[in-house]
């Protein structure tokens, strides 16, 4: 989208008063991607994939997976959960994955292309605990949960939910999915994420996004609205949860993101080609899985491979090594025509310069590695273990600035501005050209966090640290917040089945 002539107003336009953001946008990657492999040794990683699953093979720890593998042509072992596969045969079942979709939110507007040289942004998810400058860090609560949504919804930024910003363990298990995903449907309008825990999860899941969107069952299977990340238990496992909403979500034509967690020197070898050999074989056969459900069902190859501190056996973020294997996994997932997934991750436990350059690391990898997809965007701490929200307001800085960083660079008569060099002449400057003026709202990135005075403006003003900006931004934000609009009839149907569901139990696991 070209900058040149938008408006102060347009560029910062926010549900938060006074809130500095850029405007809502699909963004496209201009740029080509960052090959660190060459082609050899690309089909090496393949090949040595191939091999692993023919000759070693992966455990399926589902006997309906089993059975849907044995009756494509899978090889499964007689009185075992181990499946081998064929190299003719995964590649073939592989073949049928789309390489692009939509992914369609409540509001029409806030919908999301996936694959090619599309590119979105998701929040933090999962983490157990949150923190903020005032209160600390603890336990993931409702409360915080909430106002977390209510951040990611207000930041154009942020083109989708990711999961849960933070796990509310103050809520019953049982029910806990009821209480997010209807707060995720009233509190925002993006396209958002469920956990494939379970057949019973899953499926209310499905039900809260049809709801949500106020569509059939029948026009949901064809417009996918819900996307969920299944995780190997690397290595070369796949359980029991994970495939149960594996199914319920291809049966039903929504996104399943296929997601090795292959930490070098834990889960998987201690070098990253091997990593991402063993990363590219889970991928494959899970994906297989799910085409195999439903041929054709979007689906999408997560790359998550980085390295563990072999001091401590702590894993590790933002990485040199993380950052190559990020790359090296959007060479396999176009070397299949996959839509791909990658992931903003820090090992950092404090918000400081560690968090920031791990950041910056981990979406480099992701940008120039062509993901379509970027998992925890914003918020991000401690390895996963922490939603913290003043890194989100930070990481939102940095995803601005990608996103500013996407756009194309204009070159024309207006912008090489021969007229404006000629009317300054030499040794002259530019702050009062007509072409600086007319500039002048418009000209550069304005930034949300980054403080841009001078040494002494910015010590008279309490030489404010980037936290401290962060602090006063996410309180601004919460303070300004006001829901989208849901249709009453949404509102009063999706209270129903939740209180249904809820009366019934929720699910037992």
């Amino acid at each position: 989208m070209p900058r040149e002539g938008t408006t102060r107003a347009a560029r910062r336009a926010s549900r938060g008063a006074g809130l500095h953001q850029l405007p809502w946008r699909l963004l496209r990657n201009p740029y080509q991607p960052i090959e660190v492999v060459s082609a050899d040794q690309l089909e090496a990683i393949h090949q040595t994939s191939l091999r692993i699953l023919s000759e070693i093979g992966m455990d399926f720890l589902h006997p309906e997976a089993l059975s849907i593998l044995a009756e494509a042509g899978a090889l499964v072992q007689a009185g075992t959960e181990r499946v081998r596969f064929d190299p003719d045969w995964i590649v073939e079942k592989v073949s049928t994955v789309p390489g692009s979709f939509t992914l369609n939110a409540r509001n029409p507007d806030h919908n999301v292309p996936v694959g090619a040289d599309t590119i979105a942004f998701a929040t933090v998810a999962s983490p157990p605990n949150a923190s903020d400058a005032d209160r600390g860090r603890r336990a993931g609560n409702f409360e915080d949960f909430k106002n977390l949504v209510r951040l990611a919804e207000t930041f154009n930024v942020i083109h989708l939910f990711g999961g849960y910003p933070v796990e509310p363990v103050d809520l019953p298990p049982s029910t806990r999915h009821l209480d997010c995903l209807s707060t995720v449907v009233t509190l925002g309008d993006k396209a958002f994420h469920a956990y494939a825990l379970g057949k019973g999860r899953m499926s209310d899941a499905i039900e809260i996004a049809r709801i949500g969107r106020g569509v059939s069952a029948d026009q949901l299977r064809q417009e996918p609205s819900l996307f969920t990340v299944v995780n190997t238990s690397s290595p070369l496992r796949l359980d029991g949860p994970m495939i149960e909403g594996l199914i319920e979500m291809a049966r039903m034509g929504q996104v399943v993101i296929a997601t090795p967690f292959t930490l070098s020197g834990a889960m998987a070898p201690a070098t990253i080609a091997g990593a991402l050999a063993q990363q590219n074989a889970e991928a494959l056969a899970t994906i297989a899985l799910i085409q195999c459900v439903n041929p054709g069902a979007p689906s999408m190859y997560g790359g998550f491979t980085s390295n563990v501190d072999m001091r401590s056996g702590a894993p590790a973020f933002g990485t040199p090594e993380y950052t190559k294997a990020a790359l090296a996994g959007g060479q396999l997932a176009r070397r299949y025509g996959f839509p791909y997934r990658s992931s903003n991750a820090c090992a950092a436990n404090a918000v400081d310069a560690q968090a920031a350059y791990e950041a910056e690391m981990s979406t480099w990898g992701a940008v120039m590695g062509h993901a379509n997809l970027i998992m925890h965007g914003a918020g991000w701490m401690e390895g996963g273990l922490t939603a913290s929200f003043e890194k989100f307001i930070i990481d939102v800085e940095i995803l601005q600035m990608m996103s500013e960083f996407l756009q194309p660079l204009l070159v024309d008569e207006a912008t090489l501005a021969l007229d404006a060099i000629a009317q300054v002449g030499p040794g002259g400057h530019f702050f009062g050209a007509a072409h600086t003026l007319e500039r002048y709202e418009s000209a550069f990135y304005s930034p949300i966090v980054s403080d841009w005075r001078n040494f002494e403006s910015w010590e008279l003003a309490g030489s404010p640290t980037a936290e401290q900006h962060a602090n006063r931004i996410w309180k601004e934000v919460l303070e300004a917040f006001s829901p989208p609009p849901l249709p009453e009839d949404r509102a009063e149907e999706l209270v129903d089945f939740v209180e249904r569901r809820r009366a019934e139990g929720g699910v037992s696991a």
